[in-house]
């Protein structure tokens, strides 16, 4: 007796019992095929996400790496042309803009960490205009050496138009040089720590 034949001789109440389950099966797999496909391409679009992030990572790691490298060829290039005298330097600069530096003390040298060492130098400027001060401060600025101005006061004279008296500290940074176990001084290299470690150099541009 073949399939056929046995549904026929079911009745009527068995056969729409066993419609209805061949119904709900059907509906089953209709339904399961695309929440199978919808299931595999979330696993797989979540697994080419997880990809993606890592290899941003990667990329982000690299440029971190590639960053820390120019900030330490950096260092080493704002260091590798040390300050000259600074009563000097002062002296020359104020002559090229017209300015006569009466006072000049030099201070005591103030370390930074173990690696840096500020050494300032107080001048005195007297009578001054405001348009040659502004030059020479960005002479200081612009120099190319590792010198910045650390202190500034400017007083304005009484009713003189355009006449001030300065005072200002400016300060040299020098990178210590590191000794060698037998003693013999070793010119200075830029720690890897210091750009991603929080050993910085002094607070100068």
């Amino acid at each position: 007796m073949n399939l056929q034949q046995r549904i026929g001789q079911l009745d009527p109440r068995e056969r729409r019992l066993l419609t209805l389950l061949l119904g709900l099966f059907a509906a089953f797999v209709v339904l399961l095929i695309p929440v199978g496909l919808f299931t595999w391409f979330s696993s797989k679009r979540s697994h080419n996400e997880q990809l993606r992030d890592a290899i941003q990572a990667v990329q982000l790691g690299r440029d971190k790496v590639h960053k820390r490298e120019l900030d330490r060829a950096a260092v080493l290039e704002r260091y590798a042309k040390p300050a000259p005298p600074l009563a000097g330097f002062l002296e020359a600069l104020g002559k090229q803009h017209g300015l006569e530096i009466p006072e000049t003390q030099p201070q005591g040298s103030v370390p930074h960490g173990t690696d840096y060492e500020e050494k300032p130098t107080k001048i005195v400027l007297r009578r001054v205009a405001m348009y040659p001060l502004a030059k020479f401060m960005e002479g200081i600025a612009q120099s190319g050496h590792p010198i910045v101005i650390s202190r500034l006061n400017i007083r304005k004279r009484g009713i003189e138009a355009d006449s001030y008296d300065v005072e200002m500290v400016v300060s040299a940074f020098e990178r210590k040089a590191k000794e060698k176990k037998d003693g013999i001084a070793a010119p200075p290299e830029p720690s890897s720590d210091n750009a991603s470690e929080g050993k910085e150099e002094p607070n100068q541009p």
